[in-house]
């Protein structure tokens, strides 16, 4: 079974870029976007599929914990294929 690759915004040099910018590069590179931006990623996110497409993107819930942010991910990586998250933006924990 292949390991989860997770990279942090900073890693995947995403810091500091908008939203948009943000949507097109994880789409680019295949990657389901994991984020705690509530405010304005769902509203870009769906601008974004109106005209691209997503690999997903899960939105963490403000009063979700760290250890059970990281359980809900790892149950969705393990239970799940990729492209059922194409296009699709869910809130953790669902």
């Amino acid at each position: 079974m292949p390991e989860i690759d997770i990279r942090t915004a900073f890693d995947a040099g995403l810091a500091g870029l908008r939203d948009p910018e943000v949507l097109k590069i994880a789409a680019d590179s295949g990657r389901i976007l994991v984020s705690q931006d509530r405010r304005t990623m769902p509203t870009h996110f769906t601008h974004f599929v109106n005209e691209a497409r997503s690999s997903g993107v899960l939105v963490l819930r403000e009063a979700i914990g760290i250890a059970e942010a990281i359980d809900e991910l790892a149950l969705i990586w393990s239970a799940s294929d990729a492209d059922e998250w194409t296009n699709r933006l869910v809130w953790i924990p669902l």
